[in-house]
């Protein structure tokens, strides 16, 4: 059973979501994803939360792609701004003035790849850590 690389990395933006609790769970045999969530209503399996043959995906949190992943992009491309940075991301409402501080330095694209290669390279790491086969165009 291969699952598709885009499904797992969709399942982890779900998981990611800053509001309310987002889960999602991969079931191991099928390939088949659930997600478990405020105003989700699709029906899951009754041993979804007792069965090993599942796993809670993980969020970008977990994947060490919040800000330290930003941090480490300025560190790389904008190292001046480095300071700066770390000021924004000591308040609530960072990720607003984190991107408009690169559309300034004209680096918010950059970014966005950058975050995405990121992504796709974390979730690889994670399916080949938990033994789950991936498909992708990519791989």
């Amino acid at each position: 059973m291969n699952v598709n690389l885009s499904d797992i990395e969709w399942a982890v933006e779900f998981a990611s979501m800053g509001y309310g609790d987002h889960e999602a769970y991969l079931d191991t045999e099928t390939g088949a994803i659930y997600y478990v969530g405020d105003a989700v209503e699709e029906p899951v399996p009754d041993d979804l939360f007792e069965h090993s043959k599942y796993l809670v995906l993980p969020g970008k949190r977990d994947l060490r792609l919040g800000k330290r992943l930003a941090i480490n992009f300025v560190a790389e491309t904008l190292p001046e701004q480095l300071d700066t940075v770390y000021e924004i991301f000591s308040r609530k409402g960072a990720y607003a003035r984190f991107k408009a501080l690169l559309q300034s330095f004209d680096k918010l694209d950059s970014w966005y790849a950058y975050e995405e290669q990121s992504l796709n390279k974390a979730i690889k790491d994670w399916c080949d850590i938990n033994n789950v086969k991936y498909n992708s165009d990519n791989s």
